[in-house]
């Protein structure tokens, strides 16, 4: 175990965000979203499976034994917390460790946006941190956390699977569930969680209809519910929600839906040119112009909605990404590259700003 522990050191010292272990081949970091070998003894079954028996928590090994594969948090005194996904390949173990940092960062140092403070503080309804695996949800969610325990006095309840950035009270009560440790299921936690008089309650993850309509009818009866999304864009976000649903259910999940979202915040991760990652944000909103869209079932205007609704707070990914780079930080070709536009941002770049219809407003 002394040799694991020294992994784990080692990619922290060498600001890895995650750590990959199997049989039979090299211990490999990721760094800058680069995978990089390192050197160090090839681990070998033997030794894997000890790792395996000793990091297991002893309430998720029958699970492993029926599953073949568990999240949990793992925790090393003085080196960090590690969300970790242990599973088979080829009948060994594996193991992908996330390095989560015990302190949770500012929003100035993550490169977050004024608005979302703004969002943070609002007393009611649902939130959502959207984007793809590795674009920061988690992070930007932990800092909206600590932003409110800082500055309002509120009772905050979250379920998460595994815990991931530990809170200590502030201004705040907050209580962190773990599934499987502190309740046997999301769906089972959020039968209890109204009773348990939250004013805030985050989900890590929007995982079924379940989860959401339990969402839904927290925010209804004037909780505020802030949880993550898999998604590439905000509107699109709203589609993968209503997909949730059967059918039938789709239009009064929708109607419903126009009532209770405050704001979908996605964003995604683009290397600076100092060589480190700075979030591009979409931010959609629910102004009175987005709400009345959401009413009528007029989804497919929901990024021009996005695109003029800068008083509001919204921004899109194109107007993000050109900010980033008129102010220094990004090089043109890398936000070509995360662009949901390409081709709209290059003629921005040259000048050419066009409305909907095509037509050059500057």
């Amino acid at each position: 175990m002394e040799l694991f522990k020294k992994i784990l050191k080692i990619a922290v010292q060498g600001g890895a965000s995650d750590i990959h272990i199997k049989t039979g081949t090299p211990v490999v970091f990721r760094i800058n979203r680069e995978l990089i070998s390192i050197e160090c003894p090839v681990p070998t079954e033997q030794w894997l499976n000890l790792v395996v028996d000793t990091i297991t928590p002893a309430h998720l090994k029958k699970r492993l034994e029926e599953e073949r594969e568990v999240d949990f948090s793992y925790y090393v005194p003085e080196v960090g917390r590690f969300r970790t996904n242990l599973f088979q390949q080829r009948g060994q173990w594996a193991l992908a460790m996330r390095h989560v940092k015990n302190q949770v960062a500012s929003f100035e140092e993550l490169g977050l946006l004024e608005q979302i403070k703004t969002i943070a503080e609002e007393h009611r309804g649902i939130i959502l941190v959207a984007g793809s695996t590795g674009s920061g949800k988690s992070t930007t969610l932990a800092a909206m956390l600590e932003h409110i325990n800082a500055n309002f006095k509120r009772h905050v309840i979250t379920l998460e699977d595994p815990i991931e950035f530990v809170f200590e009270d502030n201004q705040c009560v907050i209580e962190q569930r773990e599934v499987g440790l502190d309740t046997m299921s999301f769906h089972h936690a959020l039968k209890h969680v109204l009773r348990q008089d939250p004013d805030i309650i985050m989900l890590g993850e929007m995982r079924d209809d379940v989860t959401f309509g339990a969402a839904m009818s927290a925010a209804d009866t004037g909780h505020l519910v802030i949880s993550t999304l898999h998604t590439t864009t905000a509107a699109q976000s709203i589609t993968r929600i209503l997909d949730f649903f059967k059918a039938d259910e789709r239009e009064q999940v929708r109607r419903q839906l126009a009532g209770t979202l405050r704001a979908v915040i996605c964003q995604r991760m683009v290397p600076t040119i100092d060589g480190k990652m700075t979030p591009a944000l979409e931010i959609l909103v629910n102004s009175p112009l987005v709400r009345k869209m959401l009413e009528e079932n007029r989804l497919d205007k929901l990024t021009l909605a996005i695109e003029t609704g800068s008083d509001d707070g919204m921004i899109t990914f194109n107007q993000s990404l050109f900010n980033l780079v008129k102010s220094g930080r990004v090089t043109e070709k890398e936000a070509l590259a995360k662009a949901s536009n390409p081709q709209a941002l290059e003629m921005n770049f040259k000048g050419i700003f066009l409305n909907e219809g095509g037509r050059i407003v500057q």
